[in-house]
């Protein structure tokens, strides 16, 4: 049986930092020096990992690395609080990067900008967006890019057998790389059919119950699920009040937590028109 892996982000990058930086700023110069904590007051989680690299041109700077499962609407938000914290405490310039795994509802547009007027003033954060689902398999190879490998099942190309058990050869030929099989077989299990990943792997799919991914991605359909529920419940409401609901209301609504559906609702019932509430959700 394969080990349970560590497949934090920080460990994910720190297989081949510099390889990683490289990639993530598209220049070949840049060298990886430190992987720094982000233990921020208020942001601290397995997702977000600080390096500081280095280039000739640039001097020292940051890359902000934010690996999310599935991107959300908070995330442009997050993006810029997380950029102003990382450079207000190692006063570096910084270069923030978000890496989305897995596709978004069709509904949710992806932006690579954070913007907001207020009084006349105004806030803009930019970052990078690298989306896995437009990697091609090939590039994790040619690189080579061994912090991508667990994700190959789901890059373009890489969801034929003959592509996985690559990868899964890649990984048990390097002991530092091995531990993460039970991710490569989690990602696997997307794309092809539990027994025949059993069959490539050599060993029980139980394995992947222990992964943090696991945990996590089940957590977050039971989240999902109730988030769903809410939604829809406070689109029936809107209808049932003021009619047919614009397409963009209800895309505004995908990606809102159970909390922010459940105020809504409350202002779904108390609102005279729908204009009303929609300035209210605009807030």
């Amino acid at each position: 049986m394969a080990k349970v892996a560590d497949i934090g982000s920080k460990r994910l990058i720190n297989l081949a930092p510099d390889a990683w930086v490289q990639w993530v700023t598209q220049r070949p110069e840049v060298v990886a020096k430190e992987i720094l904590g982000s233990e921020f007051q208020w942001i601290s989680r397995e997702t977000d990992v600080l390096v500081k690299a280095y280039s000739a041109t640039h001097g020292d700077f940051l890359v902000l690395n934010e690996l999310q499962l599935r991107y959300t609407a908070q995330m442009p938000l997050r993006m810029r609080a997380y950029t102003a914290l990382a450079q207000e405490r190692y006063r570096l310039p910084t270069y923030p990067v978000l890496i989305n795994i897995l596709p978004p509802p069709s509904t949710l547009t992806i932006v690579n900008s954070y913007e907001q007027e207020f009084l006349g003033l105004r806030a803009i954060q930019d970052y990078r967006v690298i989306n896995l689902w437009e990697i091609d398999a090939e590039i994790v190879f040619g690189q080579p890019l061994p912090s991508l490998l667990p994700f190959v099942p789901i890059l373009p190309g890489g969801g034929e057998v003959s592509v996985v058990q690559r990868a899964l050869q890649t990984l048990r030929a390097d002991a530092q790389l091995n531990e993460l099989e039970s991710l490569l077989a989690f990602f696997a299990s997307f794309v092809l059919d539990t027994p025949l990943v059993q069959q490539i792997m050599r060993w029980d799919m139980a394995v992947l119950r222990e992964s943090p991914w696991y945990q996590e991605i089940e957590q977050r359909g039971i989240q999902l699920g109730l988030q769903q529920g809410v939604q829809r419940q406070l689109i029936r409401v809107l209808r049932r009040r003021f009619g047919e609901i614009p397409h963009e209301v209800e895309a505004r609504l995908e990606g809102e937590s159970v909390e922010k559906l459940e105020t809504l609702m409350d202002s779904a019932i108390a609102v005279s028109s729908l204009d009303e509430f929609v300035v209210i959700l605009s807030t």
